[in-house]
């Protein structure tokens, strides 16, 4: 596709535009790549106007660095549309001015159409949360959005039905989502659920969810290895092999 285009027509002026926003030329090889080269002179008037309009924002221009280079089509397109996912995103609670998050819900915008926004919300619903905890759940981790019906549910049921959570403790927190069922989840809710059961630890203690935040160093420092002489299965139960049981 590079070859059948102009250097001097397309070529060069698409690289000299690219770069004079992202800086540095193997962001702007990523730009191309990422945009499999689509772009046509059209749609680079179009990141012209809608690098304008969030500058206008007062969003940081390293962080359109980062979006134009990483989601290149999500700026390619026309500004009217643009600036409807705009709108969209900061109706919902999320200002230019925390400039990661305002942009990672712009990309949740443009990849999740009117229709599968509505049908995630139906899906959530299902698991207990209110229309403010979804708003709620979106503003912390727009990202949320992108996950699988069938991912999430798994991780939800466990949550829920396994540890007890309400529905709003998750859209508290939505990035515990983000995190793998297997290999942290149940692990480490598993080892906080014996040590609460056998009184070494008190639920004012600590937050679960602060907890699965932690790296594995310190989960095993703090929660498995201090513990251990006292439940010395603790270790395999963190490790996956031994499952806990709901009468323990």
């Amino acid at each position: 596709m590079i070859l059948t285009r102009s250097l001097e027509k397309c070529i060069l002026p698409c690289f000299d535009l690219i770069k004079s926003i992202v800086g540095e030329d193997k962001r702007v090889a990523t730009f191309f790549r990422t945009s499999k080269w689509t772009v046509s002179a059209k749609s680079l008037r179009y990141v012209v106007s809608n690098v304008a309009f969030l500058r206008g924002l007062e969003v940081l221009d390293s962080t359109i660095s980062v979006y134009l280079t990483w989601h290149p089509l999500m700026l390619c397109r026309k500004t009217e549309c643009f600036k409807e996912d705009v709108n969209k995103v900061m109706s919902m609670g999320i200002e230019p001015s925390s400039s990661a998050t305002f942009m990672k819900a712009l990309v949740v915008a443009f990849m999740v159409d009117a229709s599968k926004w509505e049908q995630k919300m139906q899906f959530y619903k299902e698991w207990g949360w209110t229309e403010d905890d979804f708003a709620l759940a979106f503003r912390k981790h727009p990202l949320f959005m992108t996950f699988s019906e069938k991912n999430i549910s798994s991780k939800m049921d466990f949550l829920l039905n396994k540890m007890g959570w309400q529905p709003a403790d998750v859209a508290g927190d939505p990035y515990v989502l983000t995190y793998s069922l297997e290999k942290r989840i149940i692990p480490t809710c598993s080892v906080i659920r014996v040590l609460l059961l056998k009184g070494l630890i008190t639920k004012g203690e600590c937050s679960l969810v602060t907890i699965l935040k932690k790296s594995e160093k310190y989960l095993l420092n703090k929660f498995v290895l201090k513990y251990q002489e006292q439940v010395p299965e603790l270790l395999s139960i963190y490790q996956g092999k031994m499952v806990l049981q709901n009468s323990a």
